[in-house]
């Protein structure tokens, strides 16, 4: 009987501890302003079928932050100063593959993509510091290319920063856009 006693105690104890942990309320961070997003080239290499063999030669992952009114290059991104390409963390670009981006071949990894925007042209800048917050600890000593791209002026806005690619003959071109500014280049594998 004592035993009996004692285990329905434990029991007891038990039951209670499980409550209070499921009881606990858990704090989650808000959702992000700038939220992040991926895109891979071909557009459609992460949803592949079964039967579809298309596999991923590059991939960029990105924070997309909002116009929401503001004056976006030349003022809240100031000319001349470089700029994470996006929000948040700095964006990554992986290629499966070696390419090569205005000449120079740059092996398979992953790499940090920063942009000095300015009025009318880019410089596009492909660096091997990864895992940082923005461009606060840009290192140029860690530059894979830098490459001067020229500024396209949009009719129509861009809300969100956005990142694509279109095909090319022997690779693809990646094209960036937000508010009225586009700037692209070409990414041949």
């Amino acid at each position: 009987m004592r035993n009996v006693l004692i285990l329905v105690l434990a029991l007891l104890c038990f039951s209670v501890n499980a409550q209070e942990t499921t009881n606990t309320e858990v704090k989650f961070a808000a959702a992000d302003p700038s939220p992040a997003d991926i895109v891979y080239y071909p557009l459609n290499a992460a949803k592949v079928k079964t039967d579809d063999a298309t596999k991923p030669v590059i991939k960029v992952v990105y924070s997309r932050p909002q116009k929401k009114g503001r004056d976006i290059f030349g003022v809240l991104e100031q000319y001349g100063k470089v700029w994470r390409f996006g929000a948040n963390e700095s964006t990554e670009i992986r290629f499966y593959d070696k390419v090569t981006i205005g000449g120079k071949k740059i092996k398979a990894g992953i790499y940090c993509l920063f942009a000095i925007p300015n009025k009318d042209t880019w410089t596009i800048i492909i660096n091997k510091q990864t895992d940082r917050w923005g461009a606060f600890t840009y290192d140029e000593s860690k530059d894979v290319i830098r490459l001067n791209v020229p500024v396209k002026t949009l009719v129509k806005p861009v809300e969100y920063f956005s990142v694509t690619f279109t095909p090319l003959d022997k690779g693809a071109t990646l094209i960036a856009a937000w508010d009225k500014i586009q700037v692209e280049f070409p990414i041949t594998f």
